[in-house]
């Protein structure tokens, strides 16, 4: 009987030990190391997507642009531009002139005719106004300057769309070359940094 009676005390006692772990767990978890670790890996594994992410949000950025660019008359592309992208740092007015000065400097360098003259009209004109004075100043120009400077803007935005389409490919390579899958990475960086 008294074997009995301890039996039954011991099993009391351990159940009181049971229910004050349980408490004791609830009011203090314990931290999962696991989760940690985890947390710290997908961290280490979402940085090797990181450039990867910039160049794919710049991609879709020119992407854009060239819709604009390509559906659009030349006179209306830089305000749609700055509207589209207000928040963009991008100059769109000045890097239009920019590009288009540049171009017809180097013009003037291979001797095309009026080309000098030009450059100054491009120099002093509103964009929304140019291909309008250009036409009027040379009625005899036998090409379409809305058609080439259009073209300019395309070769230049799918310039840009090129060069950041093989920088992520580089980057897919690193990532390659460490021995893991680019979509798995994508997939950690996507989680870590809650993207859909």
């Amino acid at each position: 009987m008294a074997t009995e009676e301890t039996k039954r005390y011991m099993e009391l006692q351990m159940e009181e030990l049971k229910e004050a772990c349980v408490v004791t767990e609830e009011e203090n978890p314990t931290p999962k190391k696991k989760n940690n670790n985890n947390n710290s890996k997908n961290a280490e594994i979402a940085k090797l997507y990181e450039d990867a992410a910039e160049y794919e949000e710049d991609l879709k950025g020119f992407e854009a642009e060239l819709e604009i660019i390509t559906t659009n008359s030349f006179a209306d592309i830089p305000k749609l531009l700055v509207e589209k992208f207000s928040n963009d740092e991008r100059d769109y007015v000045q890097e239009i002139k920019n590009l288009l000065e540049f171009t017809w400097k180097s013009y003037i360098e291979e001797q095309k005719p009026d080309a000098k003259e030009q450059l100054e009209i491009i120099q002093s004109t509103k964009l929304s106004d140019l291909i309008n004075v250009l036409t009027q100043t040379y009625p005899e120009y036998e090409g379409d300057f809305e058609t080439e400077i259009k073209e300019l803007l395309i070769t230049r935005w799918e310039t840009l769309i090129a060069i950041k389409k093989e920088h992520i490919k580089e980057e897919i390579a690193e990532i390659k070359i460490m021995g893991l899958k680019p979509n798995y990475v994508q997939r950690i960086y996507k989680q870590y940094h809650d993207i859909e």
